[in-house]
């Protein structure tokens, strides 16, 4: 019988030990309860926040669930139940915008297609169902990025490519555009991924009100804009599907 590693048993027991009460824990509390030197809680501890499994309150020093943990906690009941509440209201976007929808959601810095709507032109489209996007530059990777912490970071903290030379890859400019994002409910791509295509996404919320993908629509210049500014009635049937998706998750107010 192949033998247990101790130190993955021991940060699975931290973790358990973690998620069982609402209160954090500090180090003494967290070794004497696993009956380890605090050396090696300390240790194990470190490990965990590097990877963001745990986060430490910096003012009281004690420790508690980190957001990856969370996210990835829930992943798949978020990636499974978005799809299949998206699939309807995804079709009726693509019918109402004449464009391509994709919807995703966050995945190795990046974003991962979950699924996919061709545009209902009849044209030779390729399926991106498990393609990746880029966070920075995509209509979104910025929702994604505004809404969710762990994708903001890994935006900030990833390569950020210049595609386009409408590639917007400062941090400073970068965070101005997803303070525009939370504040107007959506992102948009000009030509920053792919020259002539231009993009609109919103996020998607659950029950928790926490950001678990986004919806958007995908086309030409030319079409999704009008004189050089995005079309209204664009934007505005994307984030009604958006709120759609998110109110069929259990999200209050959308």
């Amino acid at each position: 019988m192949a033998r247990n590693i101790q130190s993955l048993e021991r940060a699975a027991a931290m973790l358990r030990l973690l998620a069982g009460g609402e209160r954090r824990l500090g180090l003494s509390d967290i070794a004497s309860s696993l009956g380890l030197a605090k050396g090696t809680a300390h240790g194990i501890l470190r490990t965990l926040q590097q990877e963001g499994f745990v986060e430490q309150d910096e003012a009281s020093g004690r420790y508690q669930l980190g957001a990856e943990l969370l996210r990835l906690g829930t992943t798949y009941l978020d990636v499974h139940e978005l799809r299949a509440r998206a699939l309807v209201w995804a079709d009726d976007l693509a019918r109402a915008s004449g464009e391509s929808v994709y919807l995703g959601v966050l995945h190795q810095q990046g974003v991962l297609i979950v699924h996919h709507v061709f545009r209902p032109d009849d044209s030779r489209q390729v399926l991106e169902i498990g393609a990746m996007q880029p966070l920075h530059s995509t209509a979104l990777g910025k929702v994604l990025s505004a809404y969710d912490p762990v994708a903001h970071s890994e935006m900030l903290e990833g390569e950020r490519t210049a595609f386009t030379d409408r590639t917007i890859s400062g941090p400073e400019e970068l965070e101005h555009i997803l303070d525009l994002t939370r504040a107007r409910g959506y992102a948009a791509d000009v030509e920053e991924t792919w020259e002539g295509v231009a993009s609109i996404a919103a996020p998607i919320h659950d029950r928790r009100r926490m950001p678990v993908g986004a919806v958007g629509i995908t086309g030409a210049v030319e079409r999704v804009g009008r004189d050089g500014e995005l079309r209204p009635e664009l934007i505005a049937a994307v984030r009604d599907c958006a709120r759609a998706v998110s109110r069929d998750l259990g999200a209050a107010r959308f």
